[in-house]
């Protein structure tokens, strides 16, 4: 099992910053990326950004390129996502997940672990 904590979250003004954090632990070898997903009310999950453990490769939504950094800390078992430049459409839920196998990174199914979510506000 791998366990997933978030935090970071919080309400900023648009075209502000925030940096979310995600704290991994448990049998983390058994993950090879972590990836950070989104939910607004009434909508569904959406793919944000996706990096390897060895950071060799990473992926963003077209929504948030060029926006969205997405880094990792391997040897403190440490994700995060620093977020710029941030849109009222930005506002959601934020979650960090990770997988076990490398297929199909925007596909929130083929994450195995989830965390519980942080919540972040953009105001217009």
């Amino acid at each position: 099992q791998v366990q997933l904590v978030e935090s970071g979250g919080g309400l900023v003004q648009a075209g502000g910053s925030l940096r979310l954090s995600c704290a991994a632990s448990g049998r983390t070898f058994s993950s090879v990326r972590m990836g950070w997903f989104r939910q607004a009310p009434g909508k569904e999950r959406e793919f944000v950004a996706t990096i390897t453990w060895s950071g060799a490769n990473t992926y963003y939504s077209d929504s948030v390129k060029g926006r969205f950094t997405i880094s990792g800390d391997n040897a403190q078992n440490m994700v995060y996502l620093q977020m710029n430049s941030l849109k009222p459409e930005d506002t959601a839920v934020y979650y960090c997940a990770a997988a076990r196998r490398y297929s199909d990174y925007a596909n929130w199914a083929k994450y195995d672990y989830w965390g519980q979510g942080t919540q972040v506000t953009v105001s217009s």
